[in-house]
């Protein structure tokens, strides 16, 4: 077996990225990434490291005869590996237009909406992409440029899902070697040579010059990528485990403990009050919004007004209210309370409770024969990774869902309601489960976000539960 498929199976093995005896399909756009991805899976297959089942090709139709091009490449060389070749053709600019997204953005949702359709048709556990080590390295430069902060630039991990990424630890010019040893040919697409793509100059033009200071630069960014991924991992464990105790509902508010967070690391303290402050305003905040917070935890008195909310001194608690409880200036009838994993809040207006509950192992099985789709209406299970504070609220003006069911595509949610044909006066007074970013994950009744669903290997669940003012919840 060659070197390169030994270390792709190191990868598999040591990231846990395929079941045992799961089927792999091969993501193949003809370049040479992603063919040499296939030529390598394919050792692994004949190895008996894996069931390689098939190919996946997305024609984006951006590139006219050369995408025909490229597809007709694509279905040949799947051909000579006996496995079939699964093609879907979508129009990516009026997908961009339609979802008002970069063209960039749009092929890559295309892309992931169609592995996930194409996982189900076949029953296959799991799409592998061509990702390399330059690539991981590009985008933690991008993600640097736009100032992320450890999550960003933690980069593309190993496993998204279903999706895996096996040539992360992988050098683009050893797999160009190997393609040459091996006489493979492969496509070449000219608009990676396109320097209006915000990439393309960071592969063209950054990189180079920063080898320039750092010839293994490439490797230096997949590591920091690396390690950094594990250090995200493990503080947002942390930060949810502190929040539980520091973080509790009041009225529409939140109130976080002063001296819990005071006694707390700064790394961790931040996360606490960053998370907080996206629930209550709807925003993401920047670093100093989030500090100025947490020292007016550390040091009392005063209040601060931040964009969406205030946040203020109460007594041994630092109290973060919503612009619009705060100054009155919400419409009538629009709510918004915050919920805590595990708790309940309740809705007055709607003269409801909303409660969440955390299943951990794998004592949901019993409850949600279906993972990801709801026991009943006011019942939903969600993946436990969603946060410890989120939000119940009604709609808003341009809220749009990605539902269950319809392999991920965005819709607005007033035209879920006309599907749905609910009745005018009744859609304010549907509860809307949010997360910190103000994605929706759950419409009580009318189901859960695409983001958001649970798969039959969860380790651990949410439920979300809709009760009348005074059942146990």
């Amino acid at each position: 077996m060659h070197p390169l498929a030994e270390r792709v199976s190191d990868a598999l093995t040591r990231g846990h990225l395929v079941p045992d005896g799961a089927a792999v399909l091969a993501a193949v756009s003809g370049g040479g990434d992603s063919v040499a991805l296939l030529l390598l899976l394919h050792e692994l297959a004949r190895a008996g490291r894996i069931r390689l089942t098939g190919v996946v090709h997305v024609n984006h139709g951006l590139r006219g005869a050369d995408a025909d091009a490229d597809e007709r490449f694509c279905r040949e060389f799947a051909a000579g590996f006996d496995v079939p070749c699964i093609v879907h053709t979508e129009a990516v600019v009026e997908w961009a237009r339609r979802e008002r997204i970069s063209i960039e953005r749009a092929g890559h949702e295309v892309r992931y909406r169609v592995f996930e359709r194409v996982l189900k048709e076949t029953g296959a556990a799991r799409v592998a992409v061509g990702h390399t080590m330059d690539d991981q390295a590009e985008t933690v430069l991008l993600r640097m440029l736009r100032g992320a902060g450890a999550a960003g630039l933690s980069g593309m991990h190993p496993r998204t899902d279903h999706v895996i990424r096996p040539l992360l630890n992988i050098r683009r010019a050893e797999l160009r070697e190997y393609l040459v040893g091996e006489g493979a040919s492969f496509r070449e697409d000219a608009t990676n040579q396109d320097r209006s793509v915000p990439r393309n100059r960071v592969r063209h033009e950054l990189l180079p010059e920063l080898r320039r200071y750092s010839p293994r630069v490439v490797e230096t960014l997949a590591r920091e990528a690396e390690i950094l991924r594990h250090d995200e991992d493990y503080l947002a464990s942390r930060a949810n485990e502190l929040a539980r105790t520091c973080v509790q509902t009041s009225e529409g508010a939140l109130l976080l403990d002063r001296a819990g967070l005071a006694d707390t690391h700064p790394a961790l303290a931040r996360r606490v009050v960053r998370d907080a402050l996206a629930h209550v305003s709807s925003q993401s905040p920047g670093f100093e919004l989030v500090e100025r917070v947490r020292r007016l935890a550390e040091h009392p008195g005063g209040a601060v007004d931040l964009p969406g909310c205030r946040a203020e001194e109460d007594g041994r608690y630092l109290r973060l209210t919503p612009r619009h409880l705060s100054h009155g200036s919400e419409p009538a009838g629009q709510f918004a309370y915050h919920l805590n994993v595990p708790g309940s809040v309740a809705i007055r207006e709607l003269g409801v409770a909303v409660g969440a509950e955390l299943i951990e192992g794998r004592g949901w099985e019993g409850r949600f024969i279906s993972a990801g789709r709801e026991a009943n209406q006011m019942e939903a299970a969600v993946r436990a990774d969603v946060g410890r504070v989120l939000t119940v609220r009604n709609r808003r003006p341009g809220d749009r869902f990605r539902p269950l069911g319809l392999g991920g595509h965005r819709k607005k949610l007033q035209d879920l309601f006309v599907d749905r044909k609910v009745e005018r006066a009744e859609r304010s007074r549907i509860p809307l489960v949010v997360d910190a970013r103000d994605r929706i994950i759950w419409v009580a009744g009318h189901g859960i976000g695409y983001d958001f669903r649970i798969t039959n290997d969860a380790a651990s669940v949410i439920i979300l539960k809709v009760s009348l003012l005074g059942e146990f919840l």
